[in-house]
C-alpha cells in the first residue's frame, strides 16, 4: 500500500529528497505523496525512507491505496522502465 502524510506534518523538508521515486511533493499546505509513484521504497530500500527520517512520525500506510508487496514491486519495475525510456 502507498503511504500518505498526515496533517501533523511540520514541512521540515526531510521526506522529499529521500524519496527514490520522487513521489513526494509540496501540496497546498503540507507535503503530499502521489500514490501512483509510491512503492514504499520497494526495490530501493528495506523500509520507506520518508517514514524512517520523518521527525514527527506522520507518514503511515494509506488505507485508501492498499497494495501487496508484489504489486509494489511491479509498480517499481514499471517506474524504472519509464525512467530508463525517458533518458
Amino acid at each position: 500500500m502507498s503511504l500518505y502524510i498526515t496533517d501533523e506534518c511540520i514541512n521540515c523538508d526531510v521526506c522529499e529528497p529521500v524519496c527514490p521515486n520522487e513521489a513526494i511533493f509540496m501540496g497546498e499546505v503540507i507535503y503530499e505523496i502521489n500514490p501512483d509513484l509510491c512503492t514504499e521504497c520497494v526495490g530501493h530500500h528495506d523500509q520507506p525512507q520518508c517514514a524512517l527520517f520523518c521527525p514527527v512520525d506522520c507518514i503511515p500506510s494509506d488505507p485508501n491505496h492498499e497494495e501487496s508487496q508484489e504489486q509494489l514491486m511491479d509498480k517499481y519495475k514499471k517506474l524504472i522502465a519509464q525512467k530508463s525510456a525517458s533518458n
